[in-house]
């Protein structure tokens, strides 16, 4: 294993009137590849900076190793990089790109010859030893720079949108790519991405970013089927939101009226509220899309919220419907059903939404949700 753990400790970062980040603290262990996912301006790329050495922050401690590097020079911390431009030199070839920084650490020549051999080989870029960079493929010059990065064995390997440069198919490619060579070596990755598909794919654990602090970081599953906050929910995979107003509850059943004629019972998960505080408020459903199941008008039972199908789409693997809720005309529902399973409704059969077990998320009307 070649990395080390990386702590941030209330680490924090302000540009004239702009917090960027606010007071964060992050535990990294050896070897785990964490991804910071947010939008722009959450604050992602300015931490990014920070562990890197390019910015310093107004306040907080960076520790690599057990060792405090907050006011260390870039070059003092030995951290590899990957960017998205890739920043390979165009003069040298593959092999002198990947060896570029042994030479800097004074490897000596057979040393040097070596390592460079092994790294081609870990990306599969043996044969491409001798050429430019303007000789490869997107995806082969994002692999020399990968090579590139580990080759010094560096504790923590920062990647700043490392493939947002490549097509879709190159791009799902590569993410397995980089997992299996972080794997393989036992590489401290911090990842940082607006791709929440990236994020998941890759990571052991996500930090979703918001505003310059975290708004929950966790296991992809975890976030996916546990979200804190609407905002959350939102970010991770596509959700349903829908309006209601809390009436009650019993045994943990929670009663919602969604419209004058609509009134539904949803179990809670205790991940989101607490039973029993919320009082006469307004409130906010979020069900997953393919967490939901079609039935006939009236067969769905008290968990049921009706609808009506405005159209339905097949997109492969899955077909999506959309629904409008009864009474809710503007409110439209999404939901993906495998193409196998698609029940054979169309456009204006009335229907039951009917979520699965602990799938409904219910969270207060003013909590955060934009993304």
């Amino acid at each position: 294993m070649i990395g080390q753990s990386l702590s941030l400790v209330s680490l924090e970062k302000n540009y004239t009137n702009i917090k960027a980040v606010c007071g964060i603290s992050l535990d990294i262990k050896a070897g785990e590849f964490v991804s910071i996912l947010g939008p722009s301006g959450s604050g992602k790329t300015s931490i990014l900076t920070m562990i890197a050495g390019f910015e310093m922050p107004t306040a907080g401690r960076i520790v690599i190793g057990g060792r405090d590097v907050t006011i260390l020079p870039p070059n003092h911390r030995d951290i590899g990089m990957v960017f998205q431009k890739y920043a390979l030199f165009p003069h040298l070839t593959v092999a002198q790109n990947v060896a570029f920084p042994l030479k800097m650490r004074r490897y000596s020549k057979k040393a040097k010859r070596d390592r460079v051999d092994e790294m081609l080989e870990l990306v599969q870029l043996q044969s491409c030893a001798d050429r430019y960079p303007d000789q490869l493929s997107g995806g082969q010059q994002q692999r020399v720079a990968l090579a590139r990065s580990l080759a010094f064995e560096p504790p923590v390997i920062l990647m700043d949108e490392p493939l947002g440069a490549l097509d879709k198919k190159l791009r799902e490619a590569m993410q397995f790519e980089i997992k299996r060579l972080q794997q393989r070596l036992g590489a401290t990755v911090v990842y940082v991405t607006h791709d929440q598909e990236e994020a998941l794919t890759m990571s052991d654990r996500v930090a979703v970013m918001s505003n310059g602090t975290i708004a929950q970081i966790g296991t992809p599953v975890e976030l996916y089927k546990q979200p804190r906050s609407p905002f959350v929910a939102n970010f991770i995979g596509k959700i349903n939101f829908i309006e209601g107003r809390y009436l009650g509850e019993e045994t943990g059943a929670v009663s919602i009226r969604l419209s004058q004629d609509s009134v539904v019972t949803a179990r809670h998960t205790g991940q989101c509220l607490e039973p029993g505080t919320l009082g006469n408020q307004g409130v906010r459903l979020a069900i997953r899309p393919e967490r939901i199941k079609l039935v006939a008008r009236g067969a769905g039972g008290t968990a049921a919220i009706p609808g009506v199908v405005n159209t339905s789409v097949f997109v492969g693997s899955f077909s999506i419907f959309l629904v409008h809720l009864a009474g809710q005309p503007d409110q439209v529902i999404q939901v993906q059903i495998a193409a196998q399973a698609a029940p054979p409704f169309l456009s204006n059969d009335e229907v039951d939404l009917v979520p699965d077990e602990g799938a409904v998320h219910i969270f207060p009307a003013t909590a955060e949700q934009a993304a």
